[in-house]
């Protein structure tokens, strides 16, 4: 099984998503870490992707998913998968993926992204990704204004509630 942690840059995918996957004992994988390195350059000057920009890093995150399933490996994913057709392309095996959405106020975020360091993504870019941000209604969703140790509690339970033991492959 692999867990994706979605929503938009700052709402906590990669601080979550590696809290799970050490709970779990599975690995965790960065998906900004499979941009191309256009894609990178273009948001660290500002510049908001396209879903043409997006089409490569979708393409590898989606062989990713693929290749670890394929092999019977479990996983945890933090991606922003802001559209749909975004999570419509990764969701490669219905039955083993599931979509948990961090959801948060957009002030709330950008205190977020304004106080960390060390990011290419510039807090300018965030309301292009509110408005590329096509909310899951069929997707869990946690809200973000809590501790990190909530959401993982939450997100903890929604995952064994899904499956008594999702993660019994993992030894």
């Amino acid at each position: 099984m692999f867990i994706i942690y979605m929503g938009v840059s700052g709402c906590g995918k990669t601080t979550i998503a590696k809290m799970t996957a050490e709970a779990l004992g599975v690995p965790y994988y960065e998906g900004d870490a499979y941009h191309p390195q256009d894609n990178v350059e273009k948001m660290s000057r500002g510049i908001p992707l396209t879903d043409e920009d997006r089409d490569q890093w979708l393409q590898r995150l989606s062989d990713l998913l693929q290749e670890k399933l394929a092999k019977g490996d479990s996983g945890v994913l933090s991606c922003s998968a802001l559209k749909e057709k975004y999570r419509d392309r990764l969701n490669v095996d219905p039955q083993r993926i599931r979509f948990i959405y961090l959801k948060g106020p957009y002030e709330l975020i950008l205190n977020r992204m304004t106080a960390r360091s060390a990011h290419y993504m510039p807090a300018e870019l965030l309301q292009s990704q509110f408005d590329s941000l096509e909310e899951p209604e069929d997707i869990f969703t946690i809200d973000i204004d809590q501790p990190p140790e909530a959401i993982l509690d939450k997100a903890l339970a929604y995952i064994y509630h899904i499956s008594d033991n999702p993660f019994s492959d993992v030894t």
